[in-house]
């Protein structure tokens, strides 16, 4: 998954993140960058057929975090919400019913 922010400056930011279930704790954040760099791993998500999720607040906080480290406890329920939009595009889950 990619995490992609397209702020007012002409320099994008990205974040890849990888959460394999039964494999990975939590998930892992794999690759980051700008410009140029955020430019490629666009552009691998895209070849891969893997969603792009737009949130500039997110990409900031996760482009604090190191490489191959977990996300800490606090960002869950925020990736949690990003894995959900993942895998309702890959079709592993259907749309939550509305809250009443």
């Amino acid at each position: 998954m990619a995490e992609v922010s397209t702020q007012s400056t002409p320099r994008k930011r990205a974040v890849a993140l990888r959460y394999k279930q039964g494999d990975d704790a939590a998930p892992v954040v794999v690759a980051k960058g700008r410009g140029a760099v955020a430019d490629k791993i666009i552009a691998i998500a895209q070849e891969h057929d893997i969603p792009l999720y737009q949130d500039p607040d997110l990409v900031e906080i996760l482009s604090s975090i190191d490489l191959g480290n977990f996300i800490p406890h606090d960002l869950y329920k925020a990736v949690a919400e990003v894995l959900a939009f993942v895998y309702r595009m890959n079709g592993k889950y259907a749309e939550p019913p509305p809250q009443k």
